[in-house]
């Protein structure tokens, strides 16, 4: 599956879970029903992925963890925030260029309209 087609899906499930649930949970509610959601649809997909940060050629474990990671391709972070902020942004960015992943979705539940809380964030040309 390409990372444009995971991101259908993510978007999908992402929205099915928001209206069970609707805004003003944890992230970790979030994060645990879109999981599952997921991998009812056969995905490949990892929750609380290490990513280590490579620094002087050295792998160092910085406590740094991707919320999902879908087929080794797509990052997604689940937020329940009032609104996105820069460093949100920054923080997708980075993994993406960590992990050498091209797209990274930044989804916040705590909307009113799931699609307003849903960035996509893309690392070089997809």
């Amino acid at each position: 599956m390409t990372e444009n087609e995971l991101s259908k899906i993510v978007f999908e499930s992402g929205l099915k879970v928001h209206k069970a649930l609707g805004p003003g949970l944890l992230e970790s509610a979030y994060e645990a029903c879109l999981f599952h959601e997921l991998c009812k649809q056969n995905i490949d997909v990892l929750r609380q992925v290490e990513l280590p940060v490579v620094y002087d050629q050295i792998k160092l474990d910085a406590g740094y963890r991707l919320d999902l990671l879908l087929e080794n391709k797509v990052i997604v972070e689940v937020k329940s925030i009032v609104d996105f902020d820069e460093i949100h942004m920054a923080q997708i960015l980075t993994y993406l260029k960590l992990s050498h992943c091209k797209l990274g979705l930044l989804i916040n539940f705590n909307k009113i309209l799931f699609k307003d809380g849903v960035k996509r964030i893309i690392n070089g040309t997809l």
